[in-house]
């Protein structure tokens, strides 16, 4: 069971439900029972879920149970939105925002009548607590246990960037013996060849991707080769996306895609990385093969893969693959120590032991060292870091690392959980906007509020934590260049993709990612999903057929590629929805209605925050 679709959306519900706005502007005149109904059952609902969700992968009523929970905390968040929002116009109106904008807002944003606005939402808001208390009444017979939230963090780093820095010295002196290896057979051996491929191969989160920037970064290899590329490919070996990057172009067309990649390589010496394979159809590999083929002497292929079949697949001129060793202990202590202790180290003679006992369960992974360092760091005492200890796993070759980034899951703030689940629905090696991922989280409410908070801020500071944490990573600037019509610089990051795995089992079916052409019976067979995101450049006809079968609870529809064209009349049907990016349409399908939901309006000239809260 997703915990994502249950214990946020609930500590979200209750948070909500208390909001001062509400009562500062009487939105709720008349309906003070019912809000004060749920004020105390859902903390009581709150405690026990993690329990029910443990329960629940063994027992269909709890699972039915708890989806009954998940539709009507969807439905109440969308009702108590409306009270914010009626409660946020009322003050714009008192204020007289209304006449400072210039135009016909009147229209934009219709009064209501007072009475039948607390008639429509009374009696939403009854059908809403007679529901739940039937949950609760349930909740008692199923006869489920209280158990302990994880707390904040108790206090805030400023040495983040220094120790990330740290680290990557860590991992270039541990790997230093390795990378001189790579080096030597790509500029030695090979440079009487035509083209070697050298698979370096290793378990997820072992450090093939940091390992493989190190010998891209040599000063020898940046000499020696005329010509460097890095290609992430992960699930989706598409060879026209693979040219394409090597080129650095935007072609559509297949044919023509292969002819600029063997126009880019010919002649030249190069070498390409083509990161996190998984591709194990030959044929995929022979046509990009055959393009690849045309560059100079001594050109070189390196790729990353967590499978062996993989490698086999793809080496020449090369009598193996490199097995990527496990971590040293004295480097993984490093890691872990430079994390854990960054703000206090418990005073116990045992602490020597139990430290021995963590970096035996990494496994030789820098990533589960990180993770492990990260979720102690804010623990004080050894009863703490031995109740961690116990509910973990060792690493081994079926379950990997996968085990602790769990824990480590398991171990953030709801909210936290929240902000980073949501993130499963950007395809693997997405390159985020920090900014727009930021927008996203407050536009769905994600970002706890308290009077006088700036929600910019608090969701820079959940950002950071979760980089931390190790969730997001390769955080970096851009420099300034052209994006989405607008001249400006990006800060842009990436998720692990073991991270991502993680958030893929909490979010389950809530979650549509579409990066190719889909399967249109399937496609229209998904339904229930409360948040899409596709980046398939064809998408128009199928999007529109999409929206018209299924249900309007669509939240998010992320559609990046602001050169396709089309129309999607039945989004036009879409109320609920808090977050939009959308292609060149030739008219806006959206009423005055939407906007009642709607927090952020992506376009392709525009990126509009409709902030409410600041009216």
């Amino acid at each position: 069971m997703a915990e994502f679709v249950v214990r946020p959306l609930v500590s979200t519900l209750m948070n909500t439900a208390s909001s001062y706005l509400l009562d500062q502007y009487k939105v709720m005149d008349g309906m003070k029972e019912h809000r004060e109904t749920l004020k105390r059952q859902l903390p009581a609902i709150l405690d026990i879920i993690q329990d029910a969700e443990e329960k629940g992968a063994s027992r269909p009523g709890v699972r039915a149970w708890l989806e009954a929970l998940k539709k009507v905390a969807y439905e109440a968040n969308d009702v108590f939105d409306e009270f914010k929002y009626e409660a946020l116009r009322r003050d714009a109106k008192k204020k007289g925002h209304y006449k400072k904008l210039g135009f016909d807002i009147v229209s934009l944003f219709p009064a209501r009548n007072p009475i039948v606005f607390r008639y429509r939402m009374g009696k939403k808001l009854c059908r809403i607590v007679r529901t739940i208390e039937v949950l609760v009444r349930e909740m008692n017979r199923f006869g489920f246990k209280p158990t302990q939230q994880a707390p904040q963090s108790k206090q805030w780093r400023n040495t983040d960037s220094i120790i990330i820095d740290s680290e990557k010295d860590i991992v270039s002196r541990s790997r230093n013996e390795e990378k001189e290896k790579i080096v030597d057979i790509l500029i030695g051996q090979a440079g009487d060849r035509d083209l070697i491929v050298l698979p370096i191969v290793g378990m997820g989160g072992l450090g093939k991707t940091t390992f493989a920037q190190l010998v891209y970064n040599d000063p020898a290899i940046k000499e020696y080769f005329q010509l460097q590329r890095w290609c992430c490919v992960s699930d989706d070996f598409d060879v026209v996306k693979i040219a394409n990057n090597i080129c650095e172009t935007n072609e559509i067309h297949r044919e023509k895609a292969l002819r600029n990649l063997q126009n880019e390589v010919s002649g030249k010496r190069y070498l390409i990385v083509l990161d996190d394979v998984w591709n194990e159809d030959a044929d995929k590999w022979e046509k990009l093969k055959t393009c690849l083929k045309h560059g100079g002497k001594g050109s070189a292929i390196l790729t990353t893969t967590r499978k062996a079949q993989v490698a086999q697949i793809m080496k020449m001129c090369i009598d193996d693959s490199h097995n990527l060793g496990k971590l040293h202990k004295v480097f993984l202590k490093e890691i872990f120590e430079n994390r854990a202790f960054c703000l206090h180290k418990p005073s116990a003679a045992e602490l020597s032991g139990m430290v021995e006992k963590i970096l035996d369960k990494c496994g030789g992974s820098p990533l589960a060292a990180k993770a492990f360092g990260s979720m102690l760091s804010n623990k004080n005492s050894m009863k703490e870091w031995m109740n961690v200890l116990t509910r973990s796993n060792t690493c081994d070759e079926d379950t990997g690392i996968l085990p602790i980034l769990k824990l480590s899951y398991d171990d953030l703030p709801l909210h936290l959980k929240q902000c980073f689940a949501f993130c499963s629905l950007f395809p693997k090696d997405y390159e985020i906007d920090v900014e727009i991922l930021i927008q996203l989280w407050m536009a769905h409410d994600f970002i706890p509020l308290k009077k006088g908070d700036h929600l910019e801020k608090v969701g820079k500071e959940i950002f950071d934590e979760l980089t931390w944490r190790s969730f997001f990573q390769d955080v970096k600037q851009t420099s300034q260049r052209e994006y989405q019509y607008e001249l400006r610089s990006r800060t842009i990051c990436h998720i692990h993709d073991l991270m991502h795995d993680i958030a893929l089992s909490v979010m389950g079916k809530d979650c549509l990612t579409l990066v190719d052409r889909p399967n249109q019976k399937e496609l229209l067979s998904k339904g229930s999903t409360r948040h899409m995101f596709s980046s398939y450049r064809h998408m128009g006809m199928l999007l529109d057929d999409y929206l018209k079968k299924h249900s309007t609870s669509l939240q998010t529809l992320l559609y990046p590629d602001s050169f396709s064209r089309g129309s999607a009349p039945h989004l036009s049907m879409y109320s609920h929805l808090r977050a939009l990016q959308l292609f060149g349409l030739r008219k806006l399908p959206l009423r005055p209605r939407h906007l009642q939901h709607l927090r952020l309006l992506i376009l392709p000239s525009a990126l509009i925050l409709i902030d409410f809260q600041r009216i």
